[in-house]
């Protein structure tokens, strides 16, 4: 793992989609203290205002620049993606946060109407963010797209049916992407490959604001958006044959 005020990730351009939640905001700190050139993006303004002020405020005034996109729209999500490595010359990484659940106290109570609204905040995002980033990922030299999943998505429960597969729809889709990076350092002649994407598994995620509304609660299993922060980092110090198509598990295994 990267350690507290390691400029590990000096020189790297990371996009985070989803920057404006406590994991976002999190994240964003992390890797600017890592040295990297940050962008968020989030579909709240405000929110991504405040978390961008946040990081840099924090970080000592590293570049971390926040943009309005519509991920919903790949165009949009390919425009970003162009802007990016425009304005920076280069796009080293790709940290998908975007995050929803919907639930149902049984499974006969499911909702479609939940997997409606789970498709796109968790599958749709997931294509356009990949299909937009992918060759500059590939032109890095250390490019790689992480997808933050639940341990839901492996062993679903009756009341998650429509969160658990939407999670489970958005994993294959990246371990797709891990194949596109595999295939692709092959046809460059490398050895394995050159950017990797992978998946770092939670059970879910806690933050300080939740604590102080639950201050009994033991929120067992949880990760705290500090440390998947720091696993988000790290990522970035294994090689790309390591951590391509993996799974990264935070929590115990279902």
């Amino acid at each position: 793992m990267v350690g507290n005020g390691n400029r590990a990730l000096s020189g790297a351009v990371i996009a985070v989609a989803g920057a404006g939640g406590p994991a976002g905001r999190a994240t964003l700190l992390r890797l600017a203290e890592a040295g990297a050139t940050v962008v968020g993006s989030d579909n709240d303004p405000e929110r991504l205002a405040e978390a961008v002020d946040a990081a840099r405020y924090a970080s000592g005034g590293a570049t971390v620049t926040g943009e309005k996109v519509d991920l919903l729209d790949l165009q949009s999500t390919r425009d970003w993606a162009a802007h990016i490595e425009k304005e920076y010359g280069r796009v080293d990484g790709l940290v998908h946060l975007v995050g929803g659940w919907r639930g149902s106290e049984t499974f006969t109570k499911t909702s479609l109407s939940d997997w409606s609204v789970l498709e796109k905040l968790l599958i749709r995002t997931v294509q356009h963010t990949s299909l937009a980033f992918h060759e500059a990922l590939q032109r890095s030299d250390r490019g790689r797209y992480l997808l933050i999943s639940a341990a839901g998505a492996s062993k679903p429960t009756a009341g998650n049916a429509a969160y658990s597969a939407a999670k489970a729809a958005a994993e294959a889709w990246t371990l797709a992407m891990a194949d596109y990076f595999r295939k692709a350092g092959k046809a460059e002649g490398a050895e394995g490959p050159t950017s990797a994407a992978a998946i770092l598994v939670v059970k879910a995620l806690v933050h300080d604001a939740m604590r102080a509304e639950r201050p009994n609660a033991k929120f067992a299993g949880f990760t705290d958006v500090k440390d998947l922060a720091e696993a988000i980092a790290g990522v970035w110090d294994k090689p790309a044959a390591e951590v391509n198509g993996n799974r990264l598990w935070l929590t115990e295994k279902p």
